[in-house]
């Protein structure tokens, strides 16, 4: 990481600013498979802390989280653990695209980032926000700028004064191969300037 945190540096003094008012920021690494997705389908559109609290409720009433039993729970009971209507039939989509062999979760990672989104984006509720996420704390993508997070767009609006997407894209171009740790930097700001702590 060090590699990209000195080019990151030496191509924009934002990054430089942020490391050395909050230090380094942990690079968040989560394993691959239906469990994170299913987390990060629970994460859409609210807060980390609280999706993750929806989703250890429903890891303890199903013990373990696979799509064979996720697909069986009635929707009263995804509804009873804090689930949506929405998320509930998103989670039952993708546990349907696995057992039907729609999707093969174990082979995205030997395929190129844009196999991938191709394969996602093809399941109910799976956007773009949910890929992007997928690719950089699973798979481990480098240049990823996710524009479809709040915190990424609130950010650059704070630190860049750049306040529409293209614009923004467009800005991030310089950062290219290392955009993936520049939204890291990017997040641990927007963490650490509201004093929350996340843990992913």
């Amino acid at each position: 990481m060090q590699d990209a945190i000195d080019f990151l540096c030496a191509k924009d003094v934002v990054f430089k600013n942020i490391i050395e008012k909050y230090g380094l920021p942990v690079i968040p690494k989560r394993p691959e498979g239906f469990e994170t997705l299913v987390l990060l389908i629970l994460e859409q559109q609210v807060s980390i802390d609280s999706a993750k609290a929806t989703f250890n409720k429903l890891k303890a009433k199903v013990t373990t989280c696979i799509p064979e039993l996720l697909i069986d729970l009635p929707a009263e009971d995804f509804r009873i653990l804090g689930v949506s209507r929405q998320k509930t039939t998103y989670i039952k989509a993708l546990a349907t695209a696995i057992l039907n062999k729609e999707l093969d979760l174990e082979s995205l990672s030997t395929k190129s980032s844009e196999q991938v989104r191709a394969e996602l984006i093809a399941i109910k509720g799976i956007g773009n926000w949910t890929i992007d996420v997928y690719l950089m704390f699973c798979l481990q993508e480098p240049d990823l700028l996710p524009l479809g997070d709040v915190a990424v767009i609130t950010t650059l609006k704070e630190l860049l004064n750049i306040h529409d997407k293209p614009a923004m894209e467009a800005y991030a171009q310089q950062w290219q191969p290392h955009r993936s740790v520049a939204t890291f930097l990017l997040w641990h700001y927007y963490l650490k300037q509201r004093k929350r702590t996340v843990v992913y």
